[in-house]
């Protein structure tokens, strides 16, 4: 086991399932956008635009397509904003070797919780499906904070009742994992899942691989 982890803390998009990152890449390159466009548009409308209201559950997503494109529009951009969400949704399917490693991660001891920015549809959360997988599951749509807000990582942590010094967290946003970082937490960027889980299987002496 590694230093005292008694938890790992995982993110849904683009570690247990599909990247958004790369459905917007993709969107990107289908519809003549220079890449990271989107996503700098995210990032410089900051905690008033529309996105950071989807995720923190203040818009749903049948809400989210005008306002969105209202803040592409400022930039100069033009965008569907319903399609974009497809590719997302699209992107979105499980990786089984994530999956696996946190039955393995659980069946060996440790507690394992979601903390993913998400957003809510006429169903619900998007996320909702993977639940029975985790010990405990945090949405920003459903506790209305996202990350890489401090307040998150601590609300997870409690709920694992583990201090952030005991618990790891894997996420593909350097921003995010920053937030962790500073809090005390075991950070691992996951740019290759299969390296990421071999890294976190060396920080907590269990086999997630083979």
């Amino acid at each position: 086991m590694g230093p005292g982890l008694a938890a790992v803390v995982f993110d849904i998009g683009g570690v247990v399932t599909g990247s958004p990152l790369q459905a917007l890449a993709r969107y990107e390159r289908d519809h003549g956008l220079a890449a990271g466009t989107i996503n700098r548009t995210i990032v410089a409308a900051g905690e008033d635009g529309a996105w950071s209201r989807l995720e923190r559950g203040e818009l749903t997503l049948g809400d989210f397509c005008e306002p969105f494109e209202a803040d592409c529009a400022a930039r100069g951009i033009t965008l569907s904003a319903a399609r974009m969400m497809q590719y997302i949704a699209e992107a979105g399917g499980a990786r089984p070797p994530m999956l696996e490693a946190i039955r393995r991660l659980r069946e060996g001891g440790l507690r394992v919780a979601a903390l993913t920015n998400n957003w809510k549809t006429a169903n619900g959360p998007v996320a909702r499906p993977l639940r029975a997988h985790f010990d405990v599951f945090v949405e920003s749509a459903v506790v209305g904070m996202r990350k890489p807000d401090p307040r998150i990582y601590a609300l997870v942590c409690d709920r694992l009742g583990v201090p952030p010094a005991r618990a790891a967290f894997l996420d593909d946003i350097g921003r995010n994992l920053k937030t962790a970082r500073v809090l005390g937490m075991t950070t691992i960027k996951v740019d290759d899942p299969e390296t990421a889980l071999r890294e976190l299987g060396g920080v907590v002496g269990i086999d997630l691989l083979g």
